[in-house]
């Protein structure tokens, strides 16, 4: 994959990544809006992590690590990646089924394992119901995104990164239906869940028969081909699995406190914003890329294509999260501040937002290592790093509660994030420069951050100047937009100025995804 297509990819994957959290917004909009923090909230947020929790787990986690490099291989060298696909296909279909049923069985103790806080209460018992009709999503969403890897691999990005849109929308559809009804949203959005899982399964599905992987199911087989997926993916589940443990430890915390979960959960949406649309976009892009790369012994491709990736994620990322540093209250008063969302939901939302904003650094960097290993098909030195970083998340979330309250998980996520970073980067040193961020890279990267703190400066005396705007419900929106502009003119017109980055790159990049 040339440079240029490796930015293209990302752009491309971009796009629908932020098309798909723009309405993730206008989602937790609708939800904070109509259903509002607090139990019900609470009970959706903690049932909806199940499914998404064992899909981070099983599939964009552990399998996905260990199917990616695989398939792109073989894929490359002409090797059966036909028939891998079948097998993977039937093996994983298999597990999650047999998951998927143990779940829906076993709920009551998942709810009380994830969030004990609830216990005693009426969160526990909504929690269990609604855990119950949105776990089957899982199923689906572990299979397609098996069929996401097979496009990625095969560099057809758009229709795996689009998948996730549907969700939204039809969430999006079925609570304004319910709320057009006059019935309980919770319920339309609850059962909307299952029906996109299906949507985005079939879409996947469609998409990787038509370049080529007709995959259907069939008898699961323990082959050489599976059983070294399985070798490879478990150490990468067990890191995943330790990833996921830091979620629950966060919720367990957050669980004792109220609304405390629906405030974390909307500061997490915000912030995964950025990250969905950079760090993510240019992790699923770039494994393949480097994949295949290191097949063909093209290590001094391998290390442009990473500097390349980082250099771009940075220059995105820094800027981000300096935005949700300096203006948090007026990003969440826009968005979230209404209906039964009040002021104090936006305080301690804001609170949150500014902490998380602080690790987003960490959070993209480390999607940017994670293929530095996965490539290789290391994936045990990931699973000791994220020991690393659950001891740390652990230790602050469980112990800074007792001085902080329920804003320890969150200072928590952002040291733990750092802390995984720090040990993915000093692991990759074993590489040698093949996984080193090259001279153009060191260079423009402090200019990145010279633009980011003068668009700061710029955020600051904007938001003083806008404040009075920024407090009246029908002028706001536009206010904030504005806000956005200033800090965007600074951000691009500094950064060009000091040769932190050339805005004809970007250009040259989003002109090609357009026309791949």
């Amino acid at each position: 994959m040339k440079p240029i297509r490796l930015m293209s990819g990302f752009f491309t994957v971009g796009f629908w990544t932020l098309l798909s959290r723009v309405l993730g917004f206008v989602r937790e909009v609708l939800i904070l809006s109509l259903i509002g923090p607090g139990p019900v909230m609470d009970a959706f947020v903690a049932a909806f992590r199940l499914p998404n929790m064992f899909r981070r787990f099983f599939a964009e986690g552990a399998f996905n690590a260990a199917f990616v490099p695989m398939f792109a291989k073989r894929l490359e060298g002409g090797e059966g990646a036909a028939q891998f696909a079948r097998e993977a296909f039937s093996a994983l279909a298999f597990a999650v089924l047999i998951l998927t049923a143990l779940g829906m069985i076993f709920m009551p103790g998942l709810v009380w394992l994830t969030a004990e806080g609830f216990s005693g209460d009426a969160r526990f018992d909504m929690t269990v119901g609604y855990g119950r009709i949105v776990f089957p999503y899982i199923f689906c969403m572990s299979l397609a995104a098996l069929f996401s890897g097979i496009l990625n691999a095969t560099g057809r990005f758009a229709v795996a990164a689009a998948a996730p849109v549907m969700l939204n929308i039809i969430v999006i559809i079925a609570m304004a239906l319910g709320a057009w009804m006059g019935g309980a949203v919770i319920n339309w959005l609850v059962w909307a869940i299952p029906v996109a899982g299906v949507a985005q399964l079939a879409l996947t599905w469609v998409a990787a028969s038509r370049a080529g992987f007709p995959l259907r199911p069939s008898r699961p087989r323990w082959s050489p081909d599976v059983r070294a997926l399985v070798v490879i993916a478990l150490p990468a589940a067990l890191a995943s699995g330790v990833m996921q443990i830091n979620l629950v430890v966060g919720q367990l915390v957050a669980s004792q406190y109220d609304s405390a979960v629906s405030w974390l959960f909307a500061a997490d949406r915000l912030y995964q914003l950025p990250l969905g649309v950079v760090g993510i976009a240019i992790g699923i892009v770039l494994l393949p890329d480097l994949s295949r790369r290191l097949r063909s012994g093209d290590d001094a491709g391998a290390n442009h294509s990473l500097s390349r990736a980082a250099e771009l994620s940075l220059a995105l990322t820094i800027p981000s999260s300096v935005a949700l540093m300096v203006i948090p209250f007026a990003l969440v008063t826009v968005l979230f501040e209404r209906g039964a969302s009040d002021v104090d939901d936006t305080a301690a939302i804001a609170t949150a937002v500014t902490i998380y904003g602080l690790g987003l650094p960490a959070f993209v960097l480390q999607k940017i290592l994670q293929p530095v290993y996965f490539a290789r098909e290391d994936t045990k030195r990931p699973f000791y790093f994220a020991l690393v970083a659950m001891v740390v998340n652990a230790a602050l979330a469980i112990g800074l509660a007792p001085v902080v309250g329920w804003i320890a998980p969150a200072l928590a996520t952002t040291f733990a994030g750092w802390a995984m970073f720090a040990c993915l980067a000093i692991g990759a040193r074993r590489y040698g420069d093949a996984a080193k961020f090259d001279a153009r890279f060191h260079k423009r990267i402090w200019r990145v951050i010279a633009a980011s703190i003068a668009m700061g400066v710029a955020l600051w005396f904007g938001n003083a100047a806008l404040q009075p705007f920024l407090g009246l419900p029908w002028i706001r929106a536009f206010a904030l937009i504005l806000l956005l502009l200033i800090g965007a003119v600074s951000y691009f017109g500094v950064g060009q100025m000091i040769g932190a980055f050339r805005i004809s790159e970007f250009k040259n990049a989003l002109r090609r995804s357009k026309n791949p």
